[in-house]
């Protein structure tokens, strides 16, 4: 349900936008060898919240980041990268260009994050770049793929054709999204790239990625008001118990 306090323009437009996403998951029409099928995202009921990630949250960033194990760091920039890397990676986003997306939970902690990189002005502007990370826990719901669906609608609407994803032979997980998607994937050693062509951008596609920002805001909010609401009463009960401890104290 949602919050009446939240603004009636931006709730009408999530439902309208809600009544524009198709049921399915990434279709199995046959398409070519390293060409996307038709990415349709799922029902509204079983939507996951993705949000794009601003500059004021590199602490979230960061925070999700240093959390993963070293072997997860491995297979998520190539090496095992440690804390200073990390710090430099997140002090370099460049969020004007690229793109960030987080999944997080009710503590508005992010568990899942992916990165669509642009090329740089003056750069061939019809490639892009995708990485991601999900959190230990997190993981087994999907939100890899989840996010690597959002990332090639982003990128298609931003008139990008081709996806690259650069990713050690090892990690199979993301990989599997990869093929799953239709990518074609070339193993060079110990690394493999996958690539996959993107159609232009069409109405549904453009209305579609209105409708997820929305949705992905919208959950968002409410989850920061419940966070702040449940901290009130946390501090309002630490208040009660200093309270009652004082008039303990100062009973005869």
């Amino acid at each position: 349900m949602i919050d009446p306090m939240f603004p009636k323009a931006l709730v009408q437009t999530v439902r309208a936008g809600m009544q524009l996403l198709r049921p399915g998951v990434v279709a199995a029409d046959p398409a070519p060898t390293g060409t996307a099928r038709p990415l349709r995202p799922r029902a509204a009921a079983g939507l996951v919240p993705i949000r794009s990630v601003g500059p004021r949250e590199r602490h979230r960033i960061l925070a999700h980041l240093l959390a993963l194990s070293q072997r997860d760091r491995y297979l998520r920039f190539g090496y095992a990268a440690s804390d200073e890397q990390v710090q430099r990676y997140v002090d370099g986003l460049d969020f004007q260009r690229d793109e960030i997306f987080g999944i997080y939970n009710r503590r508005l902690e992010i568990i899942a994050m992916a990165h669509l990189a642009f090329a740089p002005t003056g750069q061939d502007g019809s490639c892009a770049e995708f990485g991601v990370s999900v959190s230990e826990h997190a993981r087994g719901r999907g939100y890899g793929g989840r996010l690597f669906e959002r990332a090639v609608m982003v990128a298609r609407n931003e008139g990008v054709s081709m996806l690259f994803i650069h990713a050690l032979s090892e990690n199979t997980a993301m990989l599997k999204i990869a093929r799953h998607a239709g990518a074609t994937v070339v193993r060079s050693g110990s690394e493999s790239e996958a690539h996959l062509e993107l159609p232009a951008a069409d109405f549904d596609s453009r209305v579609s990625g209105i409708a997820l920002d929305q949705f992905g805001e919208v959950d968002f909010q409410l989850k920061a008001r419940a966070h702040q609401f449940w901290s009130f009463l946390a501090g309002l009960q630490e208040v009660r118990s200093g309270v009652r401890e004082a008039r303990q104290r100062s009973a005869p």
